[in-house]
């Protein structure tokens, strides 16, 4: 009986989710993101478009201050001609490596895609993605949706995605 108590509880640890609408659940769903940067231990990794949002990037410059390391892709325009952007903010930060990426080129022009993910991937075991930007309207005007979850084998799965993208992308 124990035994499967114990199984139980680890089970829905590893399949654990959570799925918040924004602006109706924007601070059930901020603060949940911040307790996952809080519990962080080694590593997070983030693929943001648009990141302008000033508490989220203290927790990750807090984040790295407890030794775990952090790497985040940027959308190219979104980021390098915002003076709202995070970027240059936590690109001084020991343990936090910014990069840029573009999206793919447009045929028959100079333009570019956007690198358009909103994700992020925490000890390679909780995801939270969605169509949220870490952005202040996303949390507190544009309607959205955040899903946090704990299952290693979509975190293992958008880690391989992260690393393909971290291929292509530019050191900040």
């Amino acid at each position: 009986m124990k035994k499967l108590l114990i199984l139980s509880i680890f089970c829905t640890f590893l399949l654990s989710s959570q799925l918040f609408f924004t602006p109706f659940e924007s601070q059930k769903a901020l603060k949940t993101i911040i307790k996952e940067i809080r519990g962080a231990k080694s590593r997070i990794d983030i693929a943001m478009y648009s990141f302008t949002n000033k508490k989220l990037a203290k927790e990750l410059k807090n984040a790295a201050r407890r030794g775990v390391k952090i790497q985040i892709i940027f959308d190219s325009d979104q980021n390098l001609k915002s003076r709202y952007s995070q970027i240059g903010y936590l690109a001084k930060y020991r343990n936090i490596q910014i990069f840029t990426l573009s999206g793919k080129r447009i045929k028959d022009s100079e333009n570019f895609g956007r690198m358009h993910i909103k994700m992020a991937l925490i000890d390679n075991k909780t995801l939270i993605f969605g169509s949220a930007n870490w952005t202040n309207s996303a949390f507190k005007r544009n309607y959205e949706l955040i899903y946090i979850v704990k299952d290693y084998a979509l975190a293992k799965k958008a880690l391989k995605y992260f690393n393909r993208l971290l291929k292509k992308s530019k050191l900040y």
